[in-house]
């Protein structure tokens, strides 16, 4: 089972991000109904991207850290113990790429 993102202060981080990009992106939906330049458009793009790969990256830290300290707590130290933990981390950064 993949873990959920328990830590409300970093929720509503990520809450709050996803937003902003969302209102990036309305703007870029409102610059090519107006037709305005191609490169104006593709910086915002590029900004929007940006935004969602900041989001991602502290989404997954968030989730990391929060295991960690959830096996911590219960007293793992083994490697072994942690493989499952590291392995989803694994997926999650394969997929920036």
């Amino acid at each position: 089972m993949m873990p959920t993102l328990t830590n409300a202060s970093a929720r509503a981080d990520i809450l709050a991000r996803l937003k902003r990009a969302e209102g990036q992106l309305r703007g870029i939906q409102r610059m090519v109904e107006e037709g305005s330049p191609c490169l104006e458009v593709a910086q915002q793009f590029s900004a929007v991207r940006k935004a969602l790969d900041s989001t991602y990256v502290r989404m997954t830290m968030c989730m990391l850290e929060q295991e960690l300290d959830a096996h911590l707590r219960k007293g793992g130290g083994l490697e072994s113990d942690l493989a499952p933990l590291m392995a989803d981390v694994q997926k999650l950064l394969v997929r920036m790429g």
